[in-house]
């Protein structure tokens, strides 16, 4: 009986998020394509704080829902810049621009792909 109560008041101290606890965040950015859309929605999954992220191609721009208390917006830019990408006008860690695969490099890069062909845009 003592384990069964102590059991239920440890249930009841977790603490849910409402949806007035996250915000949302939308950040244009230099990605091109689907391999940009799996890169930078996977990096957004592994960001403390981010509850879901999605890239739209058409636009470039990256919607984040977040938790506040958790994570910044100037913190998810750092993780977009640091990723490769441009972000609400700042500029890619170069390093980091220069790991992307080609299709991912900006169109006026000599070294970009184009890949329209093979992958949809979404």
């Amino acid at each position: 009986m003592l384990f069964g109560m102590i059991f239920n008041t440890n249930i009841f101290s977790q603490k849910a998020f409402t949806p007035a606890q996250i915000v949302r965040i939308s950040i244009k950015t230099s990605a091109q394509c689907g391999v940009c859309k799996d890169r930078l929605e996977r990096a957004m999954a592994y960001e403390n704080g981010v509850v879901s992220s999605d890239l739209n191609l058409n636009n470039k721009v990256l919607t984040v829902n977040y938790k506040p208390s958790k994570t910044t917006p100037e913190q998810i830019r750092k993780v977009i810049i640091g990723n490769g990408y441009d972000a609400d006008g700042f500029a890619a860690d170069p390093s980091a621009y220069a790991k992307l695969p080609q299709c991912s490099k900006k169109p006026e890069n000599p070294l970009h792909a184009d890949h329209s062909d093979k992958l949809p845009n979404l």
